[in-house]
């Protein structure tokens, strides 16, 4: 998946900073306030086209001490980004709304974790960034020992979460102040993400319609694990500086 390391020391920083990379787009971590601004514009800019407010606390240690950021993007060019934030004593962002329906699952020995900011330019997505972003935040769940995921949608994409990924809706329909617009809880499991994965990933759309086949397949996968890790690691000692 990766290419060869180049024998130019600037290219060869930039391939290794690099989770994923196709001959389209890139996927790396935003392991730098300055990549975490990017984002934040960039949510910004998509929330605001759909007219949702922004509410961003990425720089907030409290919040960020427990959030990994990816972003998609072309060069420097960002246009999707998607943050996985995990279960600690600040609790999740759907907690404000649904903590009662989290709680069930906590309470049953579930580890929990949630998507939340995904944002992606329209004139840039595809299926395939979709599913390289939610196939990286499901292995950034398996790392943490996460066995459900949660996200807050909007009512008119619950469709596409059920159809594309499986996600169930476990919580009413409420206002989120976060936004300003109405919003759902979905719920999908890691252990049924998995199970996708190892059947449909890497497929690219044969004979299944939803964002699995988008995955990665098995040969794909190989060292990502071990890559993320180093980063995330890197990108936790520089918060602490």
């Amino acid at each position: 998946m990766m290419p060869a390391a180049s024998q130019d020391p600037s290219l060869r920083a930039r391939a290794e900073e690099l989770l994923i990379e196709r001959s389209d787009f890139q996927i790396r971590l935003a392991n730098n306030r300055g990549r975490r601004n990017t984002s934040s514009v960039l949510i910004q800019r998509m929330y605001s086209w759909r007219g949702y407010k922004s509410s961003d606390t990425q720089e907030d240690p409290a919040h960020h001490a427990n959030r990994v950021t990816l972003q998609a993007c072309r060069d420097e060019s960002v246009f999707g980004t998607l943050t996985v934030n995990f279960d600690s004593e600040t609790g999740l962002a759907a907690d404000a709304l649904y903590q009662t329906e989290i709680d069930e699952y906590r309470n049953g020995g579930a580890i929990v974790s949630e998507v939340t900011q995904l944002a992606i330019d329209p004139e840039h997505g595809s299926k395939e960034v979709l599913g390289a972003l939610f196939h990286l935040a499901h292995m950034l769940c398996l790392l943490r020992g996460v066995t459900d995921v949660f996200i807050e949608v909007n009512p008119r994409h619950v469709g596409f979460y059920r159809r594309m990924l499986n996600f169930c809706q476990v919580g009413e329909r409420k206002v989120c102040e976060r936004v300003n617009a109405p919003a759902v809880l979905l719920h999908v499991e890691i252990a049924y993400m998995s199970e996708q994965i190892a059947r449909y990933g890497g497929h690219h759309g044969r004979g299944k319609r939803s964002l699995y086949p988008y995955f990665f397949s098995r040969q794909e996968q190989e060292g990502l694990p071990r890559r993320i890790l180093g980063q995330a690691d890197n990108m936790r000692a520089s918060v602490r500086l």
